[in-house]
């Protein structure tokens, strides 16, 4: 079993999302963040979770074992890219890897650039 990377675990607020193409607004990405803990994530919104579940780091990037809320039983391959506090992550929300970092209208694809707002 591949272990998490220390170094994508903590706390990261997204400055920039879309999802099929389509910006998130400010409002919503203020008010959102993502933990990233010992091979477990949470998505929260004002402070409640949403969202959460397992992730490991694989030979074609991370994936997502969601277990409580909207993607719960969900298997999300991802792609990623992490330079100091900034972390791009593109989620194939249709169970397909994405292979860019792009999201297109159809696609069943979203794309966030986060900041780290704490550290794991």
């Amino acid at each position: 079993m591949n272990m998490p990377s220390p170094s994508l675990e903590g706390i990261w607020q997204p400055v920039y999302a879309e999802h099929e193409g389509e910006e998130a607004p400010k409002m919503m990405l203020d008010k959102m963040e993502i933990e990233l803990t010992g091979g477990e994530y949470a998505v929260r919104f004002g402070g409640v979770t949403a969202d959460q579940g397992t992730y490991v780091i694989d030979a074609g990037g991370l994936t997502l074992a969601g277990m409580i809320g909207p993607n719960a039983g969900k298997s999300i391959p991802c792609i990623f890219k992490f330079t100091g506090d900034l972390l791009s992550i593109c989620y194939g929300l249709g169970g397909t890897r994405p292979a860019r970092f792009a999201s297109t209208e159809g696609s069943q694809i979203y794309f966030a650039n986060y900041r780290r707002i704490a550290k794991g």
